[in-house]
């Protein structure tokens, strides 16, 4: 018997990634998105299906760690200060998004015939939007790290914080018991739940601040790499059982100590140990929403169900529409931003489930309103396709706008390919804090995924440079190729602030020429010195001992280097590269030297030098 119930256990199990694995690549394919893959496999396979897999709740319940996990990421990737940078988007946006459409919501409820109260508790568990579908679809799309992106995570961030408060409302709005405790123990009562969550969320940081960095080098140092992962897991986890216990969300006790490590050393191998499971249990946790749907209620009350699919999703995506106007967005944005988060969310299972136990709401509302909410789960990627295919208003290869400032550090590194990014890291690495800017959307997004914080934008618009700091910065590096915005860069670097120091890189003798002129303190040819090595390593090849090699480097370098500042005090640029007789005098001769000197070096002779390091 045991057997057949393993075989059992094991078939629903390749159900479920059998189904994943064909239907997501499928919709991937048509371009309706991995999450509408995911849902319509896990209605195929489902109880209301084939019926491959039956308990639809408990594989929800278990995959709710994919949610949590993603928060974790999410978290290591906002450093305190960035999320304190944030507070206005969370407390202010988030709040006013949800009480509008709260209030909005609860009248339509009132309009479909419902109670005050039952239209106040449906409604507040449509406006708790899901974190899983928005995660995914920013993430699919590589906008997490943007600011609309971060808008968006703020206002889910604002609304996973109210779970507490609604719970409380909820056994607020209970009907009387008789017998129960009076008026001044209820009270007591939602006091002692405010102070019992506080203090989950105070003893978390604690750990976070005092316990989890000593931990982790303690696992370093043993070489472990399965014990490392075994603690990520117990710190995202752990971190989630406290808040639970706490009355919290799991997903926001997750979010805390990802934010909390995110300055850490190991954030990095955190991330990447975590990754694995976060991407499995949320295609599970997709896969559990899509059996959800109870296909046997939606005949039954189909048409109150797909009205109120229609009523709610609208008046929450016009309400989130007005909001984000008045915030500032444009219309493009707006309009992703109400489409995206029109529908109800995970959250709302716990609020409608924990509403009919205390008798707010009875088990038809309960079952109506969850099929409500999967089915805006459901609908909700498919709006998102159509609408990016046919109703964008915006035209194709809109400009995207650049990236906010939150914070401004005096050192500013403009460019972030192949040099600046060598550059950026010494010195990150040397405990210099920079701000970094970068025209590439794909090089941002995926630096920003690495933990390099870096903003999109053009740094040849003097706005940006001034709202990234430049008035104030010690030291600017322009890493970029593009000569034009280079020398464009360092002329209004030098002209607003006279006393930076600016470190710029040069693609050729007439670009550095150039890039001095325009008051750049240090230019460095981005082939110079690589060359100086190709040349050093190609005279020991041909049986030249390293030390001489390393000598005629050195001597190149020093003379080369001279010559360079010669020629550019001469260097007119209408004369063009072979027409400026005094400079073709000053390369001669300066070849010249050079020659004589690399040859004493040979005879063993010492070169003094008279001057210094140019």
């Amino acid at each position: 018997m045991a057997t057949e119930g393993s075989s059992f256990d094991l078939i629903q199990v390749v159900s479920l990634l059998g189904a994943a694995v064909v239907a997501v690549p499928l919709f991937k394919r048509l371009g309706l998105g991995s999450v509408l893959g995911y849902l319509a496999a896990g209605l195929a396979i489902g109880p209301y299906g084939l019926a491959l897999v039956t308990d639809s709740h408990a594989i929800i319940h278990i995959a709710e760690f994919g949610v949590v996990m993603f928060l974790f990421v999410i978290g290591l990737e906002m450093k305190p200060s960035h999320l304190w940078g944030l507070r206005r988007q969370i407390f202010g946006l988030g709040s006013l998004q949800v009480i509008l459409c709260s209030i909005l919501l609860t009248f339509v409820g009132v309009l479909f015939g419902f109670s005050w109260a039952v239209s106040f508790v449906s409604a507040t568990g449509f406006v708790l939007t899901s974190t899983a579908i928005v995660m995914q679809v920013l993430g699919e799309r590589q906008e997490l790290a943007t600011p609309r992106g971060q808008r968006i995570v703020s206002i889910l961030l604002f609304e996973d914080l109210l779970i507490v408060p609604l719970l409380a409302l909820v056994s607020f709005l209970a009907p009387a018991v008789p017998g129960a405790e009076g008026a001044a123990g209820h009270e007591t009562s939602i006091w002692k739940t405010v102070g019992i969550a506080l203090g989950s969320l105070g003893a978390l940081v604690a750990a976070g601040l005092w316990l989890l960095n000593p931990l982790f080098r303690v696992l370093a140092a043993s070489k472990a790499r399965e014990v490392m992962t075994a603690a990520a897991l117990l710190v995202v986890l752990g971190a989630g059982l406290l808040m639970e216990m706490g009355g919290l969300s799991m997903a926001m006790g997750a979010f805390v100590a990802g934010v909390l490590l995110s300055e850490s050393s190991f954030r990095h191998q955190l991330e990447a140990d975590i990754e694995p499971f976060r991407g499995l249990l949320l295609g599970l946790f997709f896969l559990g929403v899509g059996m959800a749907l109870d296909l046997k209620v939606v005949a039954e009350n189909w048409g109150i169900i797909v009205s109120g699919v229609i009523a709610l999703m609208v008046t929450k995506a016009l309400c989130v529409y007005g909001v984000a106007r008045f915030a500032g967005s444009n219309h493009t944005d707006a309009m992703d931003r109400a489409l995206l988060m029109a529908q109800g969310g995970e959250f709302a299972f716990v609020l409608y489930s924990a509403a009919a136990s205390a008798g707010v709401i009875d088990a038809r509302v309960n079952a109506n309103m969850t099929a409500i909410v999967v089915l805006s789960m459901a609908i909700t990627p498919l709006v998102l396709v159509l609408y990016q295919r046919f109703g964008n208003p915006a035209p194709a290869g809109e400009a995207r706008e650049a990236d906010t400032f939150d914070e401004q550090h005096p050192i500013l590194v403009v460019g972030m390919g192949r040099f600046g990014q060598i550059v950026n890291s010494m010195l990150q690495m040397s405990s210099h804090s920079t701000t970094v800017i970068d025209l590439d959307p794909t090089t941002v997004a995926g630096l920003n995924r690495y933990g390099i914080k870096t903003h999109f934008g053009d740094a040849s618009r003097p706005e940006l440079l001034l709202t990234a700091g430049i008035e104030n910065a010690r030291l600017l590096v322009i890493a970029i190729d593009n000569r034009e915005q280079a020398l464009s860069i360092a002329h209004f670097a030098r002209e607003v602030n006279p006393n930076i120091d600016i470190v710029a890189r040069a693609y050729d003798r007439l670009h550095t020429f150039d890039l001095y002129q325009a008051g750049a303190n240090e230019i460095v040819r981005e082939t110079f010195d690589a060359a100086i090595r190709a040349g050093k390593r190609a005279l020991e090849r041909l049986g030249m001992s390293r030390d001489d090699a390393e000598k005629v480097g050195k001597i190149f370098y020093r003379h080369d280097r001279h010559g360079m500042i010669e020629q550019a005090r001469v260097y007119d640029p209408t004369l063009g590269p072979f027409n400026n007789k005094q400079m073709a005098e000053l390369v001669v001769a300066q070849r010249e030297s050079t020659r004589e000197a690399v040859q004493a070096a040979l005879r063993g002779e010492e070169e003094e030098w008279p001057h210094g390091d140019d």
